[in-house]
């Protein structure tokens, strides 16, 4: 849009000082039970009393197979998390790894349903997890970032850009076509959606506060009116539980910083679906 005018200059510059801020959302088996094996014997001979049972050390439990243990990482592991989060059992993550945290909170549900508290994932607590909970969608899964990058618009592949997919919720950092970094980010919600186009960095601001929300926007570069992408520590804490008032918010503080070092005004900014 032109400005043209004292009004219009105004207005520019208003638009870059009050930034954005976060905001509520809008609308957006396996294994085998223990068997119990007992262990063969011959017919006693005819004639000769008959054999005493087995005692019980002659009979092997099976333990249940383990499905998930302390190391084990994957999506399998990030089902298992977004589960946990669902009966209020854990807080962290989804991260994909099973960690420290996770293992307390398998062992705390165990024990609230008499279960051997191991920590582990047995197939029985998987069972009883299944049952009490619903199948992880998408954004369950990736609640605090780590989903895989959606492949680069093509206006991404000459030049520094920051390649930015609503789809797959990422940003590419990207020189000449070859990606550089990536990165989760969260965008503005439904009444404040973050702008789609190509536009250019044309302000950083390392400290930058917003004058109208009073709310911290570090590492900002400026790339349309008062839209920016910068670390927010809403969006760190609470994930995709929220959401922006236009800006492309980063979850990570270590790679926005080393973005924001590495960007310069006229760098283009891509942001598609």
């Amino acid at each position: 849009m032109k400005v043209s005018g004292y009004s219009g200059i105004l207005a520019a510059v208003l638009a870059v000082l009050c930034g954005c801020t976060v905001q509520p959302p809008g609308g957006d088996a396996k294994g085998h039970s223990p068997v119990h094996i007992g262990l063969p014997h011959s017919p006693a001979p005819a004639g000769t009393a008959p054999a005493a049972s087995p005692s019980p050390s002659a009979v092997e439990t099976v333990p249940p197979h383990i499905v998930f243990t302390r190391g084990d990482t994957g999506t399998g592991v990030r089902g298992l998390q977004a589960r946990l989060r669902q009966v209020d059992w854990l807080f962290d993550g989804p991260t994909g790894t099973y960690d420290d945290l996770t293992a307390e909170a398998v062992k705390g549900f165990q024990g609230r349903r008499g279960l051997p508290q191991t920590g582990e994932t047995d197939a029985e607590t998987w069972r009883r997890l299944v049952r009490m909970t619903h199948r992880p969608g998408k954004w369950e899964l990736y609640l605090m970032g780590g989903q895989p990058a959606a492949a680069p618009d093509p206006r991404c592949l000459t030049g520094r850009v920051l390649c930015i997919s609503k789809t797959s919720r990422t940003l590419r950092w990207m020189i000449d076509g070859r990606t550089v970094s990536t990165m989760s980010v969260r965008f503005g919600a439904q009444y404040t959606p973050t702008r789609e186009g190509v536009f250019h960095v044309y302000w950083k601001s390392r400290h930058h506060v917003s004058t109208l929300y009073h709310s911290s926007m570090p590492y900002a570069m400026f790339f349309s009116g008062g839209q920016a992408v910068h670390y927010s520590y809403d969006f760190a804490a609470r994930g995709y539980a929220g959401g922006s008032h236009g800006c492309v918010n980063v979850r990570d503080e270590a790679a926005i910083a080393d973005l924001f070092a590495q960007v310069r005004n006229g760098d283009k900014v891509v942001v598609s679906w």
